[in-house]
């Protein structure tokens, strides 16, 4: 161990830190913004005074390679020295994904973790940077927390830090600062270790290598080096099934949102291609997934839909489901699902943390939401290769392409149409407008017809957690109609240039229905009819989404 003894500094700051806005997991920002002074020290400064346990705790840290993880890293490793941590575990080069940290989180019975990243948002010096804290459990800093790590911003006056050190992060190693121990570990190894005890990988490897080619897109972001170690080392895959596999601090100018206008390339291989029969992606932090088949898109509401109902092909599942949940935004495949399998099925706001206390408290095993995330009891986040290998066996038990998967699906539980419009840099007040303007129509809607159906329920969603009683409301505007259709408005707050408005579209269509239509055709009347209630193209200007999902 390679010993440093430096004396800590006391650094007066000379404003608080005022833009944190509280109940979000952590601060996600533009580079620049990072790089201002006191800045990043203030917030983890106020992290390190919050974040329970900190005096001779243990606390995982690393990111996913963006522009602005080396200098955080150094910056944290010595605020936390300074704070009385007794060891910080991080990875060669900085690299984790965001799963890869709830795991070592859990099995280092760490008090929490830093992850750095802002998930599926552009990197670079003109891109976008994020600081996550993660709670003991693994998964997103509860509310409580977070809301007082904003308030402690709002009174800094000073923060802790030793001087700089040279600590190197190329090889695993250990090194200290003052008393707190550094360790650097491989940070992929543990991550593949739990894979394989969750899924058969010769089962897997024989599938995949006997006419069935697959391809991996990394987006140049964190899963590249998790990806090659998996796909082309454990299971076989020939050299460059995995693209874009070193992380870059630009991610190469990619957006790494694994969706059909970011991942064109790799859609295009799938989709108009016949070189590949499976394709998948994942985001910038490695918890969101994205499953193509030859010609066939999987969207993120069938997929959870799926692996739910083929649960028991899967090693680590075959024991059965204790229930699922899915974010409300998500469509209601799942539910289908879970009425058949006779287990109980949760509805939640957005945010992995509410799945965390129906996780933790062994009322689910699976869940997921709308933006591409999926998950299990196995961490405390969404994990996008986790979903690409469970994908992978229930293929490799059936003996069947994803195509056929979907058309089994939906043959017996009938196929609810589905999709995500976002339409992104609106100006605030437009987006709010628009918002509010909706909501103060709602309570008129009950009873009446839309789109040529009864609405049974028209309002702004509030979720009673089932665990601690908690209330949490305004979490999106619904209408839902009497045949199970439904349409669901959202602001996002996911990115750092005006407001992006996300509109859901769900129609259901039962097993002896049409089940081969174009989803945009097949919900194009509720496109035109909440365009038109909503006024969405008139107030914003725009004709057509930035983004349809």
């Amino acid at each position: 161990m390679v010993s440093l003894e430096p004396n800590p500094f006391r650094i007066t700051i000379s404003s608080p830190f005022l833009d944190q806005k509280p109940g979000t997991s952590g601060l996600r920002k533009s580079s620049k913004q990072f790089e201002q002074t006191n800045y990043l020290e203030s917030f983890i400064e106020a992290i390190l005074r919050i974040l329970p346990g900190t005096q001779e705790g243990v606390l995982v840290l690393g990111g996913d390679g963006r522009y602005g993880n080396r200098r955080a890293i150094d910056v944290i490793l010595r605020m936390a020295a300074a704070h009385g941590l007794r060891k910080v575990i991080t990875t060669v080069d900085g690299i984790l994904s965001t799963p890869a940290a709830s795991h070592l989180i859990r099995t280092h019975k760490a008090i929490g973790g830093i992850i750095l990243s802002a998930s599926h948002n552009s990197g670079g010096p003109d891109g976008d940077f994020g600081v996550k804290v993660n709670g003991s459990n693994g998964g997103p800093a509860s509310e409580s927390l977070t809301n007082d790590i904003y308030l402690c911003t709002q009174k800094l006056e000073e923060y802790l830090i030793y001087p700089a050190q040279d600590i190197s992060l190329r090889n695993i190693g250990k090194y200290s600062i003052g008393a707190m121990e550094v360790e650097i570990i491989d940070g992929v190894e543990d991550y593949i270790l739990l894979m394989q005890k969750l899924f058969d990988f010769d089962r897997i490897k024989n599938f995949i290598n006997r006419d069935f080619p697959i391809v991996f897109d990394a987006l140049n972001a964190v899963t590249g080096p998790y990806a090659k170690r998996l796909f082309e080392g454990s299971l076989g895959a020939p050299e460059g099934t995995v693209r874009n596999g070193i992380p870059l601090e630009d991610f190469g100018g990619l957006h790494p949102d694994p969706n059909l206008t970011y991942a064109k390339e790799l859609a295009d291989l799938l989709l108009n291609g016949d070189l590949y029969s499976f394709g998948a992606a994942c985001d910038g932090d490695g918890d969101r997934n994205m499953i193509l088949g030859n010609g066939c898109f999987v969207n993120p509401s069938d997929s959870l839909a799926v692996l739910a109902a083929n649960s028991h092909l899967v090693p680590g599942y075959a024991e059965g489901l204790l229930g699922v949940a899915r974010s409300m935004p998500t469509s209601s495949a799942v539910d289908v699902v879970a009425d058949e399998l006779k287990i109980s099925c949760f509805e939640t706001p957005t945010g992995w943390k509410f799945f965390g206390n129906l996780l933790d408290s062994s009322q689910i095993t699976l869940c997921g939401e709308e933006s591409f995330g999926t998950g299990s009891s196995h961490v405390r986040e969404k994990d996008g290769l986790w979903a690409v290998l469970f994908w992978l066996q229930i293929m490799a038990e059936k003996q069947c392409s994803v195509a056929d998967l979907m058309k089994q699906h939906w043959s017996r539980f009938g196929r609810h149409y589905y999709s995500r419009h976002d339409y992104e840099a609106i100006s605030q007040e437009k987006a709010f407008s628009l918002y509010e303007t909706l909501e103060s129509k709602l309570p008129s809607l009950a009873g009446e017809f839309f789109a040529g159906r009864l609405v049974s329920c028209a309002d702004n969603f509030l979720y009673q957690d089932p665990v601690d009683g908690s209330i949490t409301d305004r979490q999106g505007l619904r209408i839902v109609l009497d045949d199970g259709s439904r349409l669901v408005i959202r602001l996002s707050g996911t990115g750092t240039k005006g407001a992006t408005l996300r509109l859901y579209l769900e129609r259901y269509v039962s097993a002896n229905g049409d089940l081969d239509q174009n989803p945009q055709e097949a919900l194009s009347r509720l496109i035109r009819e909440i365009d038109a209630l909503a006024e969405i193209s008139s107030r914003t200007g725009m004709n057509s989404p930035t983004v349809i999902t």
